[in-house]
């Protein structure tokens, strides 16, 4: 059995794949609920209805996707270009370090500035740190030939042990009764609610500008151009005069300023400061986002939205019926990995010898 090359895809494939991905996911999830002894029509009506069934459901979805579409976003321009940035949650905690720095010790240090111009540079700050942080792999990556997959792994533990480091020291609230966490934001610089009564932010509006604004660089811009270029092949790149080295760069601060972005609006928009489970591995899920999205930056909005519509629905589903959260995870991996294979079935036909 091998794999041939498609001439070309007929529209319809486009089509039947990724419901042929969905159909499978449905299955394999399907088998593990019958597995767990619950009703498989009830579970999956449950799940949907957690998720996106009334007001306060789609509330708590849209405030789980909001950081979900930053860790997204970042992951899909750093692909896009062959840059395999895995440090997002490590970029995502540096980033809201950052902007408690600037916006919650600043009164300690006898600030006086005016509110729109701190909040703009504690967002600059949060997108600086988490730029910073992909900067040192990237560099490596082009000057030594260092595997980023693994110098940005292992920054997101030199990173939770460095926020550990200052939460339990100089950045400690004195106030916490001893819990470690940051100070707080001033109550100001914290995002305003889209629908009074729910946890929903105007974060989410800056997100869903984000993923318009990706597009438009990476659809009609040289540098978007050179980023697509670099990513397909570096070498003809190159040879036809595309910078790739500091294409690469340029997309490591992106990329890192997109995840640090998601700790600041996490840390505006919900927690107010910053403890060591803010996040419940947003910058990974970022990874698996944009790789259902296809690394298109409109598709992580829609990808978002499911995975977290699939995690809000089973911790209600998870209540009613006896089945694991952790079905959540097995959707969204069989999700993945379902539109891998569909993807690569659309590109290549299956021969058999």
């Amino acid at each position: 059995m091998r794999l041939e090359k498609r001439h070309q895809a007929s529209p319809l494939a486009h089509v039947l794949a990724p419901l042929g991905a969905i159909a499978f996911t449905l299955l394999i999830s399907a088998l593990l609920v019958l597995w767990a002894g619950a009703p498989v029509g009830r579970t999956y009506g449950l799940l949907v209805q957690g998720g996106f069934g009334s007001l306060f459901a789609w509330s708590e979805t849209l405030t789980r996707a909001t950081p979900l579409i930053f860790t997204g976003l970042a992951a899909a321009v750093a692909f896009r270009a062959r840059l395999f940035n895995i440090g997002a949650e490590g970029q995502l905690y540096a980033g809201a370090l950052a902007a408690v720095a600037v916006g919650g010790v600043h009164d300690s240090a006898g600030w006086a500035l005016p509110l729109p111009l701190l909040f703009t540079l504690m967002l600059l700050a949060a997108a600086a740190a988490g730029a910073l942080l992909l900067l040192g792999p990237a560099l490596l990556k082009s000057r030594l030939g260092v595997d980023e997959v693994v110098t940005t792994l292992l920054l997101n533990f030199m990173a939770l042990l460095g926020v550990s480091a200052l939460l339990d020291g100089p950045m400690k609230d004195p106030t916490a009764l001893g819990w470690p966490q940051s100070v707080a934001l001033q109550p100001e610089l914290e995002l305003s609610r889209l629908i009074e009564g729910t946890r929903v932010h105007t974060g989410l509006l800056l997100a869903a500008a984000l993923c318009l604004g990706v597009w438009v660089l990476m659809r009609f811009t040289v540098l978007g151009f050179d980023i697509r270029a670099t990513g397909a092949n570096a070498r003809a790149a190159a040879f036809a005069g595309v910078a790739t080295g500091r294409t690469a760069l340029l997309v490591a601060v992106l990329s890192g300023a997109l995840a640090g972005l998601a700790g600041a609006i996490e840390v505006a928009g919900r927690t107010s400061y910053v403890t060591l489970d803010m996040s419940p591995g947003y910058g990974y899920s970022g990874i698996v986002i944009a790789m259902l999205a296809g690394l298109h930056p409109l598709g992580v909005l829609a990808a978002s939205i499911f995975v977290a519509g699939v995690q809000v629905g089973a911790d209600s589903m998870s209540r009613a019926v006896g089945v694991p959260t952790y079905i959540a995870d097995v959707i969204v991996a069989a999700s993945l990995l379902s539109v891998l294979v569909a993807t690569l079935l659309t590109q290549y036909r299956v021969r058999l010898k």
